[in-house]
This record gives C-alpha cells, sequence and structure tokens, in this order.
C-alpha cells in the first residue's frame, strides 16, 4: 500500500453532556484509511461507532461536551475549517453518509429522484433538469427501476430505499462514503444484495468505504481490514484475512466466536456481563471486567502496540 492515505484520524474525541454527566462515546480514536479501501467497523450496540462517525462528517448534536482532534483528509486537516466551509467543500463533496434507517433519512414528502438530485444542486450548481438527469444514470447504477424517481420513499420495499439511499450518498461521487449499518432491518437475500452492490460500486467507482455495523458475518464480504471498538476506543485494527481466522484482542475472538457457523459443531459463545457505561468509566482496560484473560496490569493504561497496521489494545501483546 502507498504512504499516502485519504483519511487520517488522530486523537478523535466526541463527548455528549447528558443530564446523567458527560459521555466519553469517542475518546482519542486514531484511525487510517487508503484510498479504494474498505475498512469495517465492528463492536457492540452503545460503543460508539454512529458517534465516530458523526465526528468525523461533523454531523454534531447541540450536546457537545468536548470534540477534539485531527481529521486529515487527502492530507487536509478538515477539523481546522469553520463549519460553513467544511459543509461547503467537504460534507456531501468529499465524503459523505449512507444512515441507518434509511426510510428516516428520506423526506417523506418529496420524490426520491429530486432527493438524490438534491446534493449535485446544492454542491456542484448543477440545475435541475441536469442533476435528475444524472440521478437517473445513478438510479440504474444502484439498481433502482428509472421509473421510480417520481415515486416517495413509502412507496419502496426496505431495500429499494436503502438503494436510493446509496445513490444520494453516490450522486456527487465522493472518495469516501461512510455506511452506517446499511443492511439493518433487511432480510438475509437483500443484504446479499446490497453487498454485492456495494463491491462493485467501489471497483467501477474507485471509492473507499468505512463501514458501520455489528453484523461480523456480512461485514466480511466488503472489509479490507476491520477495527474494533469497545466503550469509545478502537482496541483492534488488523487486516481482514487474519482478524476473521485469528482476532487477537480478548474482545475480538469472543465476537468472533459469537458469530454461528454453517460447518461444525461449535455452539456459538456468549460473552459474560454488561458493556461499561460511557458515563463512569474504570482506569486501566475497559474490557478488564469482562475478560476472561485478565491479569493484574490490566488496572493499567493498556498500550496499543502495532506492525504492518496490525494494532491491538491489550497487555497480552505489550
Amino acid at each position: 500500500m502507498s504512504e499516502a492515505r485519504l483519511l487520517r484520524v488522530e486523537n478523535l474525541l466526541l463527548h455528549f453532556r447528558t443530564t446523567q454527566g458527560i459521555v466519553q462515546a469517542v475518546d482519542r480514536v486514531n484511525l487510517d484509511l487508503d484510498y479504494t479501501e474498505a475498512i469495517v467497523i465492528v463492536g457492540e450496540s452503545g460503543c460508539g461507532k454512529t458517534s465516530l462517525a458523526k465526528a468525523i462528517l461533523r454531523l454534531l448534536p447541540r450536546n457537545v461536551a468536548a470534540y477534539s482532534g485531527s481529521v486529515y483528509l487527502d492530507g487536509t486537516d478538515v477539523m481546522t475549517m469553520g463549519d460553513e466551509e467544511f459543509r461547503r467543500e467537504v460534507r456531501w463533496v468529499q465524503m459523505s453518509l449512507v444512515p441507518q434507517a434509511a426510510m428516516n433519512a428520506l423526506n417523506p414528502v418529496l420524490r426520491v429522484g429530486d432527493q438524490v438530485a438534491e446534493p449535485m444542486m446544492v454542491h456542484g450548481a448543477v440545475k435541475k433538469d441536469k442533476a435528475l438527469a444524472q440521478a437517473r444514470i445513478m438510479f440504474q447504477r444502484v439498481g433502482v427501476p428509472v421509473g421510480f424517481l417520481n415515486r416517495y420513499a413509502f412507496e419502496l420495499s426496505g431495500g429499494m430505499r436503502q438503494r436510493v439511499a446509496i445513490a444520494m450518498a453516490l450522486t456527487t461521487v465522493p472518495g469516501l462514503v461512510i455506511l452506517d449499518e446499511p443492511t439493518s432491518a433487511l432480510d438475509v437475500l437483500t443484504q446479499a444484495n446490497i453487498f454485492n452492490l456495494l463491491k462493485r460500486i467501489k471497483k467501477d467507482l474507485e471509492i473507499s468505504f468505512i463501514l458501520i455495523t455489528h453484523d461480523i458475518a456480512t461485514s466480511s464480504e466488503l472489509a479490507d481490514r476491520v477495527a474494533v471498538m469497545y466503550a469509545g476506543q478502537i482496541v483492534e485494527v488488523s487486516d481482514a484475512a487474519r482478524f476473521f481466522t485469528a482476532p487477537l484482542h480478548p474482545y475480538s475472538q469472543k465476537l468472533m466466536a459469537s458469530v454461528p457457523r454453517l460447518r461444525g459443531d461449535k455452539e456459538p459463545e456468549f460473552i459474560t456481563g454488561q458493556p461499561p457505561s460511557l458515563i463512569n468509566l474504570r482506569p486501566g482496560c475497559r474490557f478488564a471486567p469482562r475478560c476472561p484473560q485478565r491479569f493484574e496490569q490490566c488496572d493499567q493504561d493498556p498500550p496499543v502496540v502495532g506492525a504492518n497496521r496490525r494494532q491491538v489494545k491489550c497487555w497480552l501483546y505489550a
């Protein structure tokens, strides 16, 4: 791989203010992404995966308590940009989002063709007729019948709505697309079709993906690398081939052991205990209370050890 990176995230931090206290949703995360690469971020619900996507795209709620770090996109730290400059030059131009639950992302009173055309009109200063013509081409690329341009979101199936959401994210041809649970609530066959579509788009348009999911089995279809997130931190980063066969972090090993297998008699395992509260986090390793390999040093700050871009945040590998 080349030394140049499409995306490099350094010490990214995003905390929220709540009535119960400060939620440390993203806690000094480091991550990088190559051109035309797909990295999958996996982890339990509530570990901060979606918050990480919002931090990268700067889609922030009003109750932000702390937001800092660096996000280098094509070598430029976009965190130094003002909000208007970021909206005009980065969001939906250089990187875009396919949100979870396409029905919630699509406006129910606007035709889906108009919604796919809108990013081109807003960011590309393209007139409506030309934008709709481009939307027609994008519909064909993602496998949506052109006649659906004039339909509303509630008239489409879940799979078709998801394809429309993907078309909307791709319409300005950004270099990076973040996909937040793009196949949640879809049947297995539709999930397979969506992932085949994403693989084809990645190759044809030379786009990089960040896929956020808790579905480890399905994510293997698209992944070049895997990042495991736990309690607001990245605890392991590995190339996909080695991760799916031999994960290193005890949490990663438990995640892989929980996936049902088509072959073999081994029963899926489960992780004992509960994920920690992101408000009251213990010192040391955050997975230690649930870890079967815990020892005394786990109460200290665990290191990050890396070689060939494989990293693991665990004292077992110090």
